[in-house]
């Protein structure tokens, strides 16, 4: 199947190919976005507070087209585009649509939450860092790159189930603190309806991101262009559409923090869920090439702590300076991975 999938699309010209990674990455966007809206209506059904609803249903759905592609990469032996995605996507999350949503308007921070969460999305890109250096071996890694092994994404997926674990619990705390938010929905009418409906939407994730590899591997044979380079920028990009779609929502509603909520939860999830994953589907791991450490990984670290700085010194809103910051540095950073493309 998988040949017969690559046979047809390395007969595609290449303005065809564009075309088919654009309504794949729609489709993507389409059917996370189907994914988190079944997701919120069954909660609410079920009486969840809206608090938990943010900090877990809400970010593993968008995160799933990360998860998807960078897990179908790592079995289809591209570990480079499975490590970019999880790498461009961290990047893509806190630059471009944080401060997307900040130059929108002002967003509102709750401070013990932004704090808490803040320093785990912090922990967790240097740990992904940490675990791509080659301690066995000793070899420079700005020269020969490093692995993330089996038994890491092994033990991130673990972290991953006590995060989820730790975040339930810091909802029900903070909800019986402030109130409940919400009160559960009557009745049970159309509760198979939306359970279908979810359904449905994990499979419209799946399938576009199986049929987005072998186009997005083909375009890069094309062009010349590294599978790790393309995965950083492109379907780093197309896969955080969903955050995205959340945080202008949000904002346009007037609910700004949940989009800052949601693009640190989607964060950390990029590592543990992604990065976890898509190292634990693979026997060999997952390589992190000498680009990675010597641009990727500093650009998502500078990215991570210039949010971290921003917040430590806002006051009760991110406001639009800031974004407009976030929005420089992203830039720069894509300019600059292109860049060094050219010259390798």
């Amino acid at each position: 199947m998988e040949a017969w999938l690559e046979h047809i699309v390395a007969a595609l010209p290449l303005w065809l190919l564009f075309g088919a990674v654009a309504i794949l990455i729609l489709t993507l966007s389409k059917g996370a976005e189907l994914l988190v809206d079944q997701a919120v209506t069954l909660s609410l059904r079920w009486g969840v507070p809206k608090m938990l609803i943010g900090a877990t249903i809400v970010s593993l759905g968008t995160t799933l087209p990360e998860a998807s592609v960078s897990v179908f990469a790592a079995v289809q032996g591209r570990p480079g585009l499975a490590l970019g995605n999880a790498v461009g996507s961290i990047i893509c999350d806190t630059g471009l649509i944080l401060g997307l949503a900040a130059v929108w308007k002002p967003l509102p921070l709750v401070r013990s939450v932004v704090t808490r969460q803040g320093w785990i999305q912090q922990g967790a890109g240097l740990a992904m860092i940490l675990g791509c250096l080659p301690f066995a071996s000793w070899r420079n890694p700005f020269v020969y790159g490093g692995l993330f092994d089996r038994w890491i994404g092994f033990l991130f997926l673990a972290a991953l189930v006590l995060y989820l674990w730790l975040s339930i619990r810091w909802a029900r705390k903070d909800a019986q603190s402030n109130g409940p938010d919400l009160e559960p929905l009557q009745g049970r009418a159309g509760a198979t309806g939306v359970i279908l409906r979810l359904a449905g939407g994990i499979l419209l994730v799946i399938v576009s991101s199986w049929l987005l590899i072998p186009v997005v591997q083909q375009m890069a044979l094309r062009l010349g262009v590294p599978d790790a380079v393309i995965a950083a920028t492109l379907v780093a990009f197309g896969t955080s559409l969903p955050e995205l779609v959340t945080a202008m929502t949000a904002v346009r509603k007037g609910h700004g923090e949940l989009a800052v909520g949601n693009v640190i939860g989607a964060d950390i999830l990029n590592v543990l869920f992604v990065t976890g994953a898509a190292a634990a589907v693979t026997a060999g791991g997952l390589q992190a090439p000498a680009s990675f450490f010597r641009l990727m990984f500093p650009a998502m670290l500078a990215v991570l702590i210039i949010f971290r700085v921003g917040i430590h010194f806002s006051g009760p809103t991110l406001r639009r300076p800031f974004g407009v910051l976030l929005l420089a540095v992203y830039a720069a950073i894509t300019i600059l991975s292109y860049g060094r493309w050219a010259q390798e």
